[in-house]
Parts: C-alpha cells; sequence; structure tokens
C-alpha cells in the first residue's frame, strides 16, 4: 500500500481531577484543574481556525451532570487495585451536587462545546481513568467500566469510536472487549524502552528522566510512523508520536529544541505519508495558557506549512481508522465524504 499524503493527528486526554486524583489533592492542582477550563474553548477555537480535527479522549465520569446521575451510570463491579490510591471510585463519597459546585469532576458544559466544533471526536478514556496492567482488575471490571463509559455517552448522543487508554497501558487481552464494544481505533504507545506499557509502580524516575530528555533530543526517533494495514480488520493502532509538554519556566532555554523534536517529525510524516500523533492533556496547558497557546499555534501554523506544501491532512483517530480500514478492503469509503476525498487523493500519488 502506498500512501502520497501525511496524516495529523492530535488526541486530548480529558480527565481533569479524575486523571490525577491518586497524585494530587484538588488544592494542590486547583490552578491546573480550573486553568483547564478556561484553555479548552480558546483550544477549540484554534482547532477551528487552523481546520484540525482533534479526538478528545474524555473519562466517562464527567458526562453526569449530576452526583445523582453519576452514581446510577457507574458499574456496581468495580476494580480493587493493590494499589488503593489508583481506585477513582474512592472519591465518590467526596463528589459535589453538580457541576457547578465541583468542575472538578462534572464538564458536560464543555462536553458540549467540543461536540458542537466541527472536526471535534468524541472518544473514551474509560468511565473511571481506568488501569489496565494494575494488580487486581481484571476482564470483567474492565469490560463493565467500558460498557458505563459508551452508555453514558450514549445517554448524551455520542457516538464513541476511539480510546485512548489511562496511563498507556495497553493491553493485548483486552483487545477483544474493545471490538465488542464497537472501537475502531486506540492510541498505542511510541517506541523505545522508556514508553513501554507498564504499571505505575513501575513508572521510575529514570524512566520518567528518559521521557524528558527524549522531549529535546533524539533517543527514540522522531515519531513519524509508517501507516500500515490493519491486520484484524477490526481495531487500528494509532501510536503517540509526541508528548505536547507544558512550556516549562525552568528549560525555557530549550524550547527551541523542543518545538525542533516536534517539527522535524511532522516534516518527516509529511514527506513520507507517515502519521504524526501529538498529544497533551488540557490540563497540561491550565498554568500559563497564553504561553501554552502560542506554542501550540505555532506547532498548527506548521502543520499549515506542511499542508500546503505537501498536502499533509488532519484527521481524527477515528477518521484515520476509517481510511485504512476502507482501503484493506479496496472498497470506496463512501459513507463519510471526507475519508472518501481523501481515499481518492491518495490513489492518485500511489
Amino acid at each position: 500500500m502506498s500512501h502520497g499524503t501525511g496524516m495529523f493527528a492530535v488526541s486530548l486526554d480529558f480527565e481533569l481531577h479524575w486523571g490525577v486524583q491518586d497524585q494530587y489533592s484538588i488544592a494542590a492542582y486547583r490552578d491546573n484543574l480550573e486553568g483547564a477550563r478556561l484553555a479548552i474553548p480558546r483550544m477549540l477555537d484554534m482547532f477551528v481556525s487552523h481546520g484540525i480535527h482533534a479526538t478528545w479522549a474524555i473519562v466517562g465520569c464527567l458526562f453526569s451532570s449530576t452526583k445523582e446521575d453519576l452514581l446510577k451510570t457507574a458499574p456496581t463491579h468495580r476494580p480493587r487495585y493493590s494499589q488503593e490510591s489508583l481506585n477513582a471510585y474512592r472519591v465518590f463519597d467526596s463528589l459535589g451536587r453538580n457541576e457547578e459546585e465541583d468542575p472538578y469532576h462534572y464538564a458536560a458544559s464543555l462536553i458540549r462545546q467540543i461536540g458542537a466544533r466541527p472536526g471535534q471526536e468524541i472518544a473514551s478514556h474509560t468511565f473511571s481513568h481506568y488501569y489496565c496492567l494494575e494488580s487486581g482488575q481484571d476482564q470483567e471490571t474492565f469490560r463493565q467500566d467500558l460498557k458505563a463509559a459508551m452508555d453514558t455517552a450514549s445517554r448524551k448522543g455520542y457516538r464513541i469510536r476511539s480510546i485512548v487508554l489511562p496511563g498507556n497501558q495497553w493491553n493485548p487481552a483486552y483487545e477483544e472487549i474493545l471490538c465488542d464494544q464497537g472501537f475502531v481505533a486506540y492510541r498505542g504507545n511510541q517506541p523505545g524502552w522508556m514508553y513501554a506499557a507498564v504499571t505505575m509502580r513501575r513508572q521510575t524516575l529514570l524512566r520518567r528522566a528518559a521521557r524528558l530528555l527524549d522531549s529535546y533530543v533524539n533517543i527514540t526517533g522522531h515519531g513519524n510512523h509508517t501507516i500500515s494495514p490493519v491486520e484484524n480488520r477490526a481495531i487500528v493502532n494509532l501510536p503517540a508520536s509526541r508528548f505536547l509538554r507544558p512550556v516549562s519556566k525552568t528549560l525555557r532555554l530549550l524550547e527551541p529544541l523542543r518545538r525542533r523534536r516536534i517539527t522535524t517529525g511532522m516534516r518527516l510524516a509529511a514527506e513520507t505519508g507517515g502519521l504524526y500523533h501529538l498529544w497533551w492533556h488540557p490540563h497540561n496547558f491550565g498554568v500559563d495558557i497564553e504561553a501554552n497557546l502560542a506554542f501550540l499555534e505555532e506547532i498548527l501554523f506548521y502543520f499549515a506549512e506542511l499542508s500546503t506544501e505537501y498536502g499533509m491532512r488532519s484527521h481524527t483517530m477515528g477518521e484515520i481508522a476509517d481510511i485504512l480500514l476502507c482501503e484493506l478492503d479496496e472498497r470506496p469509503c463512501t459513507h463519510n465524504e471526507e475519508v472518501s476525498q481523501r481515499q481518492q487523493l491518495r490513489h492518485r500519488h500511489a
């Protein structure tokens, strides 16, 4: 299979306090959490302005408008992690009644804003920020957690087709469950031992330091991935290329290196017809919002250059899965005009 133009994917892990409750209290992380709510509408404006199709992987608990709604949705069969701090269900008793009272654990209003914008995909980050490799969980608790996530999104009118697993804990044993729930794409791990799917206890200081260094200098390659046929014709692995770290006052003199690390990979993907997959959490932008948004816009302006020069296109994870699955079947993707146009363009360049 020959690919004429590259693809640019953006995915965001939207979790608010559910994603960091094992590390920070609300008081300790309040600025980031409240800042995320300010940054998200501005990110959306930026995405629409630059024609970016982004995938928003959202923790299912955030879809609820009230505590009553959340408790009705939550599964009864839940994981019992040996590391109890990982269990997001432990914070249920302390939740506020609704989003106005507790903006750290509910986000229905923000999700509506995301869903209303063109080119934005509502995806899953599991229901409870579920960890797939930790001791104390199993296939059945994962299945029920995932079903709760799908059900709560469906009740709000969203069809979920893509998923990002918390902690990037890909578990091959759970692939069949994902397929059964109708998922067509997941964000896999980028190459390199420091990015391998491991338990939280194995996220050592050495791994974290190696990932930080790799953000500035080339240790693991440039993160541009060959777009390959799908083996099982069911679910597509769209590996991460780079985590968009927040700006650092300590390392501000190295920001040009971080920018070049990303843009070099983007250009190689555009030149070779590959995939470049950039990801981050909205709360990463919650502090120093202006500086973080300015850095992001530089990346998006560079994407515009690559789009003009090489025809690089922005797609959600679900859209890319559609393209690959349709091309594997060697049939036109008539159900999706954007995908069909993309397929025709690639065949002309083949």
